[in-house]
């Protein structure tokens, strides 16, 4: 039987769902036009669209196993391409409009496979390729919730399901053309923030083995920065309206001591191969922790999972992995978000 997920996961898919439903919405009413009524097309596209985050609420018995097995085959654009046919006869008949079935498996197509090109885009890992490859791929230029890429999609739906006519559709479509292109903006900003981190390392003499950068909360104007190098990692910060392109780098440890007795555990082996090699591993009360690097910041990440207890001199195996939770300081950490993103030059909040 099914077992139901943690009540944080189901939170989460209720945040990180809003966009995919009002992109799969706005697709809906795109591509159907006239031939249905709006609200069907919107309706239809919205569920078309969150269907594949319905993996949520599976529990695969324990967090590392539920964390790496999300974006997974639901959403495989084999898979999704497979099932998009009998999901489009389910909406056709359901709402007596088979003559307009192609059109209907049009818009779940699209509202499937965007959802998981969309979520492509994020840092987390999406296993596009099944069941050919299980490797999770992320371009990381997207943070997981940006206003100002669902607000043109919701205000182009409004505005289409209240006049219902041709201007409505021009609206609607306006909203995509408007999100697609903030998507590609963030590509291009990922891109001239790749390029002065690497400057800047190179200017400051580090030897890089790995290099991330991502997109700070809610922004494409701030941009995280991590380097995995031979003593451990730096993280740093720079906005598009930095009037300088040198980046302060703190330094930390990777726990490389750790992770060399603890290697061949499972669960450490499925995250270092999941997050790239963008983990750490650090001791805290005996315990032996792995992390992450990808989302959060020093000292707060989204995925932390103890995973094994110290048995001086040793570590006994924790089965199945506790995962920790830590909540930044929203006090602290908003005020610096925004200020840092346009262009002062501020440390980190700790």
């Amino acid at each position: 039987m099914a077992r139901v997920a943690p009540s944080h996961r189901i939170a989460a898919f209720v945040m990180d769902s809003l966009s995919q439903a009002a992109l799969g919405a706005a697709i809906g009413v795109a591509v159907m036009g006239r031939r249905t009524r709006p609200w069907k097309a919107a309706l239809i596209g919205a569920l078309a669209g969150t269907l594949p985050d319905l993996d949520s609420f599976y529990d695969y018995g324990d967090p590392i196993s539920n964390m790496t097995y999300h974006r997974a085959a639901s959403h495989a654009l084999f898979w999704q391409t497979l099932a998009s046919l009998p999901i489009a006869a389910l909406a056709a008949v359901a709402l007596r409009e088979m003559s307009e079935f192609w059109r209907w498996w049009l818009t779940i197509w699209l509202a499937l496979i965007t959802h998981a090109l969309l979520d492509w885009t994020t840092v987390y890992g999406t296993q596009l390729g099944l069941p050919f490859t299980d490797t999770p791929v992320g371009l990381g230029s997207m943070f997981i919730i940006d206003p100002l890429y669902t607000l043109p999609l919701l205000i182009g739906i409004v505005v289409a399901l209240c006049l219902r006519n041709v201007r409505g559709w021009r609206w609607n479509v306006a909203g995509l053309v408007l999100s697609t292109t903030y998507l590609c903006w963030s590509a291009l900003a990922q891109q001239h923030a790749t390029e002065v981190a690497q400057e800047s390392l190179r200017a400051q003499g580090h030897h890089v083995e790995r290099l991330l950068v991502t997109p700070a909360p809610f922004t494409t104007i701030l941009w995280r920065v991590v380097a995995i190098t031979p003593q451990g990692y730096l993280q740093g910060f720079t906005s598009v309206f930095d009037r300088d392109r040198t980046i302060a780098f703190d330094t930390f440890a990777r726990g490389e001591y750790l992770y060399a007795q603890l290697r061949h555990n499972p669960f450490v082996e499925r995250i270092a191969r999941f997050s790239h090699g963008f983990f750490k591993m650090s001791e805290k009360d005996g315990r032996a922790v792995i992390t992450d690097l990808r989302m959060g910041q020093e000292p707060n990440y989204s995925f932390n999972f103890v995973v094994a207890q110290r048995q001086s001199p040793t570590f006994a195996a924790i089965v199945p992995p506790v995962r920790l939770q830590t909540r930044p300081d929203i006090e602290k950490g908003l005020p610096w978000l925004w200020r840092r993103a346009l262009g002062e030059k501020l440390p980190p909040p700790r």
